[in-house]
């Protein structure tokens, strides 16, 4: 079986963009890309899952995890070299060890590996205070509180920094600018 890559070394600050589903990041991601003129790492699971679905009609198995975490470590690596002083991520490993324990109750213990050896600067966990937007992949539009404070815990579990994004729009772009320039 191949492994989770480890991360490539990097001179900047990586921003982890985390949370539930239909909270954002997508979105914020590209806009804080834009606004520091550096790049953003998608997404993985959104394509991967896609193109499952639109071939067999079914979300997710167990078996997709470590394919996901790889995808997503292999986008970040490639990204790293093209970065300036940040890289926002659009969700990191923690986001599939979350969903993992979610939707199995397990995790590969190669992704419990790789998540203690990964490094981030910090994290932006996204309140549910955006509206819930329908897709072929989201299900869980009446459990986003519930899961909210299921990433948080665990970000409080491995000890990452992170602050919680709220706010609409433009509001929401500021409130992540403000908590950015802080940390350097």
């Amino acid at each position: 079986m191949e492994k989770i890559p480890e991360q490539k070394p990097y001179h900047g600050r990586r921003i982890v963009l985390y949370g539930p589903e239909s909270t954002g990041k997508s979105t914020l991601a590209q806009q804080l890309a834009g606004h520091y003129k550096t790049e953003q790492v998608s997404e993985f699971a959104r394509d991967f899952l896609q193109d499952k679905f639109d071939v067999t009609g079914a979300i997710c198995d167990y078996q997709d995890i470590l394919p996901i975490a790889i995808g997503q470590r292999l986008a970040e690596n490639r990204a790293v070299s093209k970065a300036s002083d940040y890289l926002f991520c659009d969700t990191d490993i923690l986001e599939t060890y979350v969903y993992s324990l979610i939707y199995f109750k397990s995790v590969p213990a190669e992704l419990s590996i790789a998540l203690k050896q990964s490094r981030y600067h910090h994290y932006l966990l996204m309140d549910v205070d955006t509206p819930w937007t329908a897709d072929d992949l989201r299900d869980k539009p009446n459990d986003r509180k519930e899961l909210f404070y299921t990433f948080e815990s665990a970000l409080k579990k491995f000890d990452l920094p992170y602050t919680i994004i709220s706010g609409l729009g433009d509001q929401r772009l500021h409130n992540a600018v403000t908590v950015i320039n802080q940390l350097v």
